[in-house]
């Protein structure tokens, strides 16, 4: 066998975690398993290089060996220690693939012991507002789960009967299956891997030993979290059969749409109308935060579209004491419904503004000479 490079084989860094190697591992030695490509020499070694590979990364002495020495670390014949050899296939009628996979997936326990499966990880979508996003809160959430029968108290079996050892596997969970001269383990297709056979199974459970039910969770949001990411609590999911562990439970956070306020990362942004006579004179306004009104000096002739910020009043960073600011932008607001009194004064500001110096319109001014400019 050549000596390529063990982590280039398995397709992973050098720096990868042992849950990167053996996720790795797994999902090639799904591809080029010989049952799966029956005849395909080609395929065959590529195998049986990812399960060498997979043999020296997943040991911690032999990676650190092959980390500093390389293949001379962990092969004999090159004068290293530890690796004893993958040897051959034609001649390996004691290599069973069963052990392999068994190691890889939780397969088949021998003994007599049940096979035990963790349960499944669940996902939970909860909504909250803004507010309840900048300053954290707790929130209560009832999701499925199982619980042990009440009927059979987890046996599984009627009342009165008891499950009897497996006719099929004689108890271990697992049956081999011989294909030309490679040896498959299998999980039990009688009793699915509990060793177990319930030939009068419980009427409520129906042989399960367990039954679907609801709890409550307490889920501490924490203040700063963002639309869409999620919380992570361990072993709150679906519980596993047999004694095996609970899945966990991914709290998925979406955040309400606010009326006054978009996030941008720990800023926030409003709109801030405010009127004609403001905006050219100065004055003071109050705008609105989270966590109550502050007012805000506007400076006299202020332009739509400008932007003023209020410092610190934005949202707390998640993972520092870092807290955004809030920005004000300002839309000079034309009024409606004007009074006849208004219109008048209104009507003697517009005479009395006839023939206005351009350098108290600067706006105009700079739209009509790029109106000039476009037609001289």
């Amino acid at each position: 066998m050549s000596n390529k490079d063990f982590y280039e084989i398995l397709g992973v860094a050098r720096s990868a975690s042992d849950d990167e190697i053996k996720k790795a591992y797994r999902k090639l030695a799904m591809k080029y398993h010989p049952d799966r490509n029956q005849g395909d020499a080609e395929a065959e070694e590529k195998f049986k290089e990812v399960q060498k590979a997979y043999d020296i990364l997943s040991d911690k002495q032999k990676r650190a060996s092959y980390d500093q020495f390389g293949h001379a670390g962990v092969d004999p014949n090159m004068g290293g220690g530890g690796f004893g050899g993958f040897g051959g296939f034609g001649g390996a009628q004691g290599f069973d693939f069963g052990d392999i996979f068994s190691q890889m997936f939780g397969g088949g326990a021998g003994g007599g012991r049940q096979q035990s499966y963790q349960g499944a990880d669940l996902q939970y979508a909860v909504e909250i507002t803004l507010e309840e996003a900048a300053k954290g809160i707790k929130k209560r959430i009832t999701i499925p789960t199982y619980e042990e029968c009440d009927v059979c108290h987890g046996s599984g079996a009627k009342p009165g009967t008891s499950a009897s050892t497996c006719s099929t596997c004689h108890g271990s969970g697992t049956i081999h299956v011989r294909q030309a001269i490679f040896q498959m383990q299998q999980t039990c297709p009688t009793c699915h891997g509990t060793g177990k056979e319930i030939k009068d199974p419980c009427v409520k459970c129906r042989g399960e030993g367990r039954v679907k039910t609801s709890k409550t969770v307490e889920v501490n949001i924490p203040a700063g979290i963002d639309n869409g990411q999620r919380i992570r609590l361990s072993g709150e999911g679906e519980p596993g059969m047999h004694g095996a562990p609970s899945g966990d439970l991914y709290v998925v956070v979406h955040v309400k749409e606010h009326k006054t306020f978009e996030r941008n990362g720990l800023d926030l942004h409003c709109e801030m109308p405010i009127s004609f006579a403001i905006a050219a004179l100065g004055g003071e306004v109050e705008v609105p935060t989270l966590d109550g009104k502050v007012k805000l000096s506007i400076p006299k002739e202020t332009q739509t579209g400008r932007r003023m910020r209020v410092k610190g009043k934005g949202i707390k960073s998640l993972r520092s004491s870092a807290v955004g600011d809030l920005y004000c932008h300002v839309v000079v607001e034309t009024p409606v419904n004007l009074t006849e009194r208004q219109k008048e004064l209104l009507e003697e500001f517009e005479k009395i503004s006839t023939g206005m110096d351009r350098s108290q319109t600067p706006r105009q001014k700079s739209f009509f000479d790029k109106v000039r400019d476009i037609f001289d």
